[in-house]
């Protein structure tokens, strides 16, 4: 039973995410997203099990890994909506860049003036670029990966349900607006949450966290090194 443990709960971890996703396609409830759901419902399914984050890593670890080419994947997006970027490209490109360029400044300032430590400061500096990426540059400034994939995961659930209220309170129908304002600000997240208005947002979305990671990754030493 001990070697199909990781399997079962890799399995458990796939089942839950479809289920969430199919409850949460029908009634639309922003806190009904999958990306909520799920961990919630896994961690109090291994705390009552008594199952560690190793055994459960052990199997599930594999879905993780799988983070990195399903980014590359959004390419696919890309290139069906390539016309959107050719003709908008300056425009979606200043507005990601100085959106990411906002975010690292105002992660690091505002925990700066709480007093956190500095590797904290250097682990929710880079929140705003995808996961992987914003984990790879913590890693390299000083930070902890383990807080920055926390960081990462309520920065997109907070822009998921932040998002669609701005969106329907400021009146935003342009799409290339709505893609800019998800992806920049809630990553992998984000790009599901816009293409839920059409795919021309999605597309966008994509775009936007792709500077987005870009300028994190770049901007961030020199940001976290200038303000501390």
């Amino acid at each position: 039973m001990k070697l199909l443990e990781p399997i079962v709960w890799l399995c458990i971890t796939i089942a839950v995410f479809w289920l969430s996703k199919l409850v949460y396609a029908k009634t639309g409830k922003i806190l009904l997203t999958p990306l909520l759901i799920t961990p919630i419902i896994v961690i109090a399914a291994l705390h009552w099990s008594g199952v560690s984050f190793r055994s459960y890593n052990a199997g599930a670890g594999l879905l993780t890994k799988l983070i990195e080419p399903a980014t590359i994947a959004l390419a696919v997006i890309l290139y069906k909506n390539a016309a959107v970027f050719k003709k908008d490209a300056a425009l979606i490109s200043i507005s990601a860049s100085c959106g990411a360029a906002l975010a690292i400044i105002t992660s690091a300032s505002i925990a700066s003036m709480f007093g956190l430590p500095t590797a904290i400061i250097d682990s929710l500096a880079p929140r705003s670029a995808t996961t992987p990426i914003a984990i790879s540059i913590s890693g390299s400034i000083g930070g902890l990966p383990t807080i920055t994939a926390v960081a990462t995961l309520v920065t997109g659930l907070l822009s998921m349900i932040v998002g669609p209220l701005i969106v329907k309170w400021c009146r935003i129908d342009n799409p290339i607006a709505r893609g800019v304002l998800f992806g920049t600000s809630a990553h992998s997240a984000g790009i599901t949450k816009a293409m839920e208005y059409d795919t021309v947002s999605g597309s966008v979305a994509t775009i936007a966290m792709m500077l987005t990671a870009f300028v994190t990754l770049v901007a961030t030493p020199w940001f976290v090194g200038y303000l501390l």
